[in-house]
């Protein structure tokens, strides 16, 4: 496991509890701590009537007044699970604060005075508002007792009808319909529902079961992007509120699909606590770890209460010993400390408090075996592990001696249905071929990692939208496959006939990367690069040509501008001609277990041969270690995978 120098923190926590959490020390006060620190920073930031916390930082797009409702939104969640998870217990007057601000912001919805909200429009319409009504509502949902029933009739006459905006106007096409669905919960459990509550609530449950793809993953949408938003958006909205309602009928429903999610999401935390850096909107940290928490609060998880507690405590501890929260307290834009490339247009600076959904996990009071277990090892810390997700495309790999994990991407990325081959918004986040929890994507104005890249008159390739072919596992080991069209940020976008077919191969701490390349034009050649790492850093990244490469050995290329995890990072690249069909086989790995020898005595043997109807071709690799071979064999839009 990687090592690091602990960042004080802006605000007190408890002494640590080794007994009852022998691998991070936390415990449920530490959570109670974690939340009064984190509100108390931003409430600095309150206008006078509370309506609005507008925290420093440079504006998102949706402007200053939506960033300050922002604030109060996001912060009303963390303060939300905090009291109703202690039986109505406020120490600290959060919910008196909250009430005012309510009050005040929807007094006279768009005013531009100093405490009134935007309106809640459509969502290309200055439409961030849409999203903070669904935290207002659940806030208001979850404290109901000791903050909604206390209004004054007008306030909550005004509330409903600001809320109602959300029902009222279009969501984007993917996550965002949750947001009415959970202003409606909220409207129909104080007995205010009606066929305009019902609608909402009816649509988009009919689009998310259209987004289900099966293994307990969400596509965000019509298209094939899964990431973090399953777990802190559409796992958490509608498992939570049919916990909230008592519905047994759709707990069931949509619990089981949570249950399967943790299956596999599980996994993805190494063993330092941090979730993997993969996908947007990252700087909502610890919200990752939502779906655990949800999962321990409601019983559906597939989780002992002591590996729950596990992950949610070493995901909060992680970001907070390493600056997540700034001197003054407030959670910065970015992944450990600032980091404008982790971000979107969107944020603004109250965005990182979308973190607040990981304090779901104080639902459990307590006497709740999430807190009365003891910590047991999470899944990364067992044996080493290679798990395949065909539903995503996705192969997960983790070695429990650097406690490293490692997503091997065949099948998220960031493309809309609507969208053609276009090289324009390709996405770090999404393109690459694989991201772990110790690495990040280099910036797009520095090369590429983890990238197979066609080189046509000196213009690099990117890959936007991937074609899963498959996935599977056996004992050890396990692979993905995928293929895309490679698509140029410079002249025509596209090469006719050009596409590019790629497998991984997992075992151990090594990968395995097979390409194809098919249809390249005279001159072409072909680039892959390995993990981005800090040169001479406790993280290795290693890449060995074994066919089809100009030399087995990589040249070393700069990322001046580093990723999340370092201020500058080398990454190493291979080279080779691709005129034409070429196949290239090479051997990666990403490791910070000191003990870890070089790639080159790994593999025995690799041979590649064309197929009996020349449109297949099979690749066979023999590892030298205990004498088992890897057959791959790629054909037109299909591949066949065998290990013994």
């Amino acid at each position: 496991m990687t090592t690091f120098r602990s960042r004080p923190l802006p605000f007190g926590l408890p002494p640590e509890d080794r007994a009852s959490s022998p691998y991070t020390g936390y415990t449920r006060a530490h959570w109670e701590a974690a939340a009064d620190g984190l509100l108390h920073a931003a409430w600095r930031w309150a206008t006078p009537g509370g309506a609005l916390l507008d925290l420093p930082g440079p504006p998102s797009r949706s402007g200053v007044r939506s960033d300050g409702l922002e604030g109060y939104a996001r912060t009303f969640l963390a303060a939300a699970f905090r009291v109703a998870g202690d039986g109505g217990k406020d120490p600290h007057e959060w919910l008196d604060r909250y009430a005012r601000g309510l009050a005040a912001g929807t007094r006279a919805p768009g005013r531009e005075d100093a405490e009134s909200w935007p309106v809640v429009l459509d969502h290309h319409v200055q439409g961030q508002p849409m999203v903070e009504s669904a935290s207002v509502a659940l806030g208001l949902r979850l404290t109901r007792p000791w903050l909604w029933d206390r209004l004054e009739p007008g306030v909550q006459d005004r509330a409903e009808q600001w809320l109602r905006g959300a029902l009222r106007h279009l969501p984007a096409g993917n996550n965002w319909y949750l947001f009415p669905y959970t202003v409606a919960g909220f409207l129909e459990s104080v007995g205010r529902g009606d066929a305009e509550t019902a609608r909402a609530r009816e649509r988009a449950l009919e689009l998310l079961e259209g987004w289900y793809r099966g293994d307990g993953w969400y596509a965000d949408g019509d298209g094939r992007a899964f990431d973090h938003y399953n777990g802190w958006a559409l796992h958490l909205y509608p498992v939570l509120d049919a916990h909230l309602a008592g519905d047994g009928e759709e707990s069931a429903r949509h619990g089981a699909r949570l249950r399967e999610h943790l299956e596999s999401f599980s996994l993805m935390f190494g063993g330092d606590g941090a979730p993997l850096h993969f996908g947007r909107s990252l700087t909502y940290r610890f919200a990752a770890g939502a779906a655990v928490g949800l999962g321990a609060v409601t019983g559906h998880t597939p989780l002992a209460p002591g590996v729950s507690r596990r992950l949610v405590n070493g995901s909060l501890r992680y970001f907070l010993e390493r600056g997540a929260a700034a001197e003054d307290g407030l959670l910065s834009l970015g992944w450990h400390g600032p980091h404008p490339a982790t971000l979107q247009s969107y944020s603004g600076p109250a965005s990182p408090y979308w973190a607040s959904k990981a304090f779901v996990a104080l639902l459990a009071p307590a006497g709740h075996p999430l807190w009365a277990s003891v910590e047991e090892a999470a899944p990364s810390e067992g044996p080493d592990r290679v798990l395949s997700v065909r539903a995503p495309g996705f192969l997960v790999q983790s070695t429990r001696a650097d406690g490293v994990v490692r997503l091997h991407n065949h099948g998220s990325d960031h493309v809309r249905p609507d969208e053609g081959e276009s090289a324009a918004g390709t996405d770090p986040h999404y393109a690459r071929l694989a991201y772990s929890t110790v690495t990040g994507p280099t910036s797009a104005a520095n090369p590429a990692d983890n990238h197979l890249s066609v080189v046509v008159e000196g213009v690099r390739s990117t890959r936007r939208r991937i074609r899963p072919l498959g996935a599977g596992h056996g004992d050890g080991w396990g692979w993905a496959g995928s293929w895309h069209i490679p698509v140029f940020p410079e002249g025509p976008a596209t090469v006719p006939g050009l596409r590019v077919e790629g497998v991984t191969v997992a075992r151990g701490r090594h990968e395995l990367r097979v390409h194809r390349v098919l249809g390249a034009p005279d001159g072409a050649r072909a680039e892959l690069t390995g993990w981005a790492a800090e040169p001479g850093g406790p993280v290795r990244s290693r890449l060995y040509g074994l066919h089809g490469w100009a030399a087995a050995e990589p040249e070393d290329v700069r990322a001046p501008q580093g990723t999340a995890f370092t201020r500058w990072a080398v990454l190493p690249r291979l080279t080779a001609d691709a005129s034409g069909t070429v196949v290239l086989v090479a051997l990666a790995s990403l490791t910070a277990d000191p003990g870890a020898g070089p790639l080159e005595p790994v593999v025995e043997a690799v041979d590649v041969r064309p197929g009996p109807d020349g449109g297949t071709v099979e690749v066979r690799v023999d590892w030298a270690e205990d004498g088992t071979g890897t057959r791959i064999v790629l054909g037109t839009g299909s591949v066949v995978v065998d290990h013994a």
